[in-house]
């Protein structure tokens, strides 16, 4: 299985995204502050530039993106969209939305150490995609770690409006297809598209 290595604060800084999108509140990169950059970059560039700042978002590389990406241009309405949608749809996005993990690659760790359940089944697989009334829950005996207790008592956390979930309980319900707008993610998915289109 490859891992993915690349240093958060560099990238959200080469990427123009803000570390709070990945999870890191603080991290700040302090290398070549006030660098001097490129003003003008080609359509090729903006556009390879746009595929990796997903990438890098969803912490996936670049075989499994592109797989995404024929599966999104298979399906009905726009290709764009659909693969965002599938995207916010791994198991690993939606145990971070859910808060269950502060990052995407804390998310990505939570499912593969065996923590989490999808309808009270064992799903160790971060790419794993959950459909609309999937219910996610973590292990009994992983309820008792110092990092879900807090949860359970009342740390507010702000889930998107296709998911809900119960803090008490520790529990995680899909009750909707992400929308676009759902996705609070800065970037023009249809430079991507025009990326695999070439």
């Amino acid at each position: 299985m490859a891992i993915n290595k690349q240093p958060i604060a560099k990238k959200c800084r080469s990427f123009d995204v803000s570390p709070a999108v990945m999870g890191y509140g603080n991290k700040k990169s302090t290398r070549n502050p006030g660098g001097t950059r490129r003003k003008k970059v080609s359509e090729y560039g903006a556009q390879l530039k746009e595929k990796q700042k997903v990438k890098f978002v969803y912490g996936i590389l670049e075989k499994q993106f592109h797989k995404y990406y024929l599966k999104a241009a298979n399906m009905k309405g726009i290709t764009g969209d659909n693969m965002l949608q599938l995207l916010e749809l791994r198991l690993d996005n939606v145990v971070y939305r859910l808060g269950l993990a502060k990052t995407r690659r804390m998310a990505r760790q939570v499912v593969v150490h065996g923590h989490i359940r999808v309808n009270g089944q064992k799903v160790d697989i971060p790419s794993y995609s959950v459909k609309v009334g999937d219910v996610i829950t973590l292990r009994q005996r992983s309820t008792e770690m110092e990092m879900f207790k807090a949860l359970r008592e009342g740390t507010s956390i702000v889930t998107p409006k296709w998911l809900t979930f119960d803090a008490p309980n520790l529990t995680g319900t899909v009750n909707a297809l992400p929308a676009r707008e759902d996705i609070d993610l800065q970037l023009q998915e249809n430079m991507i598209v025009e990326f695999y289109s070439r």
